[in-house]
């Protein structure tokens, strides 16, 4: 097999095309024990390298990590290891009726500056996750995991580490569980003193799979 060049200029690699045409050869195949992480590192203050990856991350003398961002420092280089949870569960879901459906649960991160966005005529920011898949139920499925409100004068710098979903990710059926095209992207409406209140996604997304097995362990 010959090695897969992502790019040639160093510029940023076209993921959608990544997906579509190598999506066996980019990605890992998680199994039982393991956890999706991101291993990168930094140079002065500069980020050098991001890989993401299927492992074990373990403690010394505490066991598995499940989740959660751990720093290290060696010659210069700040190298971080970001575990992310990506499990399924199938039970009842009382808000709707007394069948079981796929309830999914996920850490992610979020690093954006939103800066620029504000104006004399931009009053706040209204943000939101949205995760997106097919499903045997429906040939479109929309679920928003987060939101937040950004006033003008407050921080528009974002950089979250292992954040939780505000909201629960219901599926209406059994289609959440070893799902390979879950797509997580960011957009905004931009609230104007006067005007009209343009709803624009951000560039770029990112694209995960469920585990093919339930978790019976509690969240």
């Amino acid at each position: 097999m010959y090695p897969l060049v992502i790019t040639y200029n160093g510029t940023p690699p076209d993921i959608d095309y990544l997906w579509e045409f190598h999506r066996e050869r980019v990605l890992c195949k998680r199994t039982k024990g393991q956890s999706c992480v991101k291993y990168s590192y930094s140079f002065n203050n500069q980020l050098e390298n991001v890989t993401y990856m299927c492992a074990k991350a373990l403690t010394v003398d505490e066991g598995a990590e499940t989740s959660g961002c751990y720093n290290q420092y060696i010659n210069g280089y700040e190298i971080q290891a970001c575990i992310f949870k990506v499990v399924v569960k199938n039970v009842p879901d009382y808000s709707a009726s007394r069948e079981k459906n796929d309830l999914g649960f996920l850490t992610f991160d979020l690093q954006t500056d939103l800066s620029h966005l504000f104006n004399w005529n931009v009053k706040q920011l209204f943000m939101y996750l949205t995760a997106e898949y097919k499903s045997p139920n429906n040939e479109l499925n929309q679920v928003v995991l987060w939101d937040k409100i950004i006033l003008r004068g407050e921080n528009a710098i974002l950089d979250f580490k292992n954040m939780n979903t505000k909201y629960y990710f219901w599926d209406d059926g059994n289609g959440l569980r070893a799902n390979n095209n879950v797509t997580l992207t960011l957009s905004w409406n931009i609230i104007p003193n006067a005007g009209l209140l343009p709803n624009i996604p951000a560039f770029g997304s990112h694209t995960f799979k469920f585990p093919s097995e339930y978790t019976t362990s509690r969240m």
